[in-house]
């Protein structure tokens, strides 16, 4: 455990900065999924849908340093390529 003031207030905030973190990550990957869900089931429609909801959650995470921002374009990149292959 921390002694100095500081480094105890650093760990407090080092849970709610993780926990902030780790929900946020999960909210993006569900919304990934959904667009991935309606992919492969061939609804274009609702995979339209799914990737506008995903798509600025991608480039808020990436803003904020969630995820890198390569990482955010290559999401987007990759889900409206096979988006557009459907139809």
């Amino acid at each position: 455990m921390a002694n100095i003031k500081s480094a105890k207030k650093r760990a407090r905030q080092a849970v709610v900065h993780n926990a902030r973190n780790t929900a946020q990550r999960s909210m993006l990957r569900t919304a990934v999924k959904k667009v991935i869900k309606a992919i492969s089931a061939n609804d274009q429609d609702g995979a339209k849908t799914a990737f506008a909801s995903a798509q600025p959650l991608l480039d808020r995470f990436a803003a904020r340093g969630l995820i890198h921002k390569n990482k955010a374009a290559r999401h987007k990149s990759r889900l409206n390529a096979r988006i557009r292959a459907l139809g």
